[in-house]
């Protein structure tokens, strides 16, 4: 049976085994929320987590009043970011920690005009807006909302860096920025990449049709030496509906299955894929994993 609790509970109670020393015991993270009644997080050890202060909907005054509204779990399982139901304020907390306001420039009104993406370690914030192009970008390791790069909008957002040093932006040039936005590479390309690797040049970009992406190549954003085409050898019926790198450099997709998500280490030289391991679907309306943006295609019933 798990148990179940509130945040607040939470935040009195250690998440340590009693009588076992701290460097011993396993790391509780989030394995993904879910959407009942309330927002809920489901943690490894199995138990579940209320989030009673988080927004279920966009409030009646909001540009798009009803709107499901986002929550986001970090890619490391330890962040967790909503609109909080007191005030429509973007919020990060952790399962030991009291809210902190993102920015007072992310609000509720904006749900489903804005949709904040964070990056794995949680530190970074990016929003990007209907316009097109990107809104607020937030450093919280050192509490800052900066001023958009080049004093320009015109955006698009690409992804972090697993270890959030780096942010892959597009416009007239494909631009790596560090986390001060100060841009380190250009290229000029016609692919688009959604990952960047942790050694800040090598990009991997999805090939094919949307949505049913089964083959990819890496992109130099330094030479712009881009790599033959590889097939990815999914499952039949499978696709890349994500495609990242992780800390070490190897390839890694998701991919919606009928019962919910696989994930998958790849080869970058056969496209031969490891699988790593299977997440069922919860039978709920709506539910997140760790370094899931706004919407992604197995959050689909």
């Amino acid at each position: 049976m798990r148990f179940r609790t509130t945040l607040a509970t939470l935040l009195l109670t250690p998440l340590i085994l009693a009588g076992q020393p701290a460097a011993a015991a396993t790391p509780v993270t989030i394995a993904y929320a879910q959407r009942t009644q309330t927002w809920e997080l489901v943690l490894t050890n199995g138990d579940v987590v209320e989030v009673p202060e988080a927004l279920t909907k966009a409030p009646a005054d909001a540009a798009n009043a009803g709107a499901q509204a986002p929550f986001l779990v970090s890619g490391d399982g330890r962040h967790f970011f909503y609109y909080r139901k007191s005030d429509g304020l973007f919020v990060e907390r952790t399962l030991n920690s009291t809210e902190r306001v993102v920015s007072r420039r992310i609000t509720a009104f904006a749900i489903n005009e804005e949709w904040p993406l964070v990056s794995d370690d949680g530190s970074y914030i990016v929003v990007s807006t209907s316009a097109p192009g990107l809104g607020v970008f937030v450093d919280l390791r050192k509490g800052k909302t900066l001023p958009l790069p080049g004093k320009t909008d015109a955006w698009g957002f690409n992804g972090f860096s697993p270890d959030g040093k780096r942010l892959l932006l597009s416009g007239d040039r494909l631009t790596v920025f560090d986390r001060g936005l100060r841009a380190r590479t250009r290229l000029k390309t016609g692919l688009y990449p959604t990952a960047l690797a942790n050694d800040y040049h090598t990009a991997a970009v999805p090939v094919g049709k949307w949505e049913k992406y089964r083959k990819l190549r890496l992109l130099n954003v330094r030479t712009g030496h881009a790599s033959r085409t590889v097939t990815v050898r999914l499952p039949r019926g499978q696709y890349i509906d994500d495609l990242d790198f992780d800390q070490t450099g190897r390839l890694i997709v998701r991919s919606k299955t009928r019962t919910g998500v696989a994930i998958y280490r790849v080869s970058k030289a056969s496209g031969k894929v490891t699988p790593l391991r299977t997440i069922a679907r919860p039978d709920v309306k709506v539910w997140v994993l760790p370094g899931d943006s706004s919407y992604e295609k197995w959050t689909e019933k």
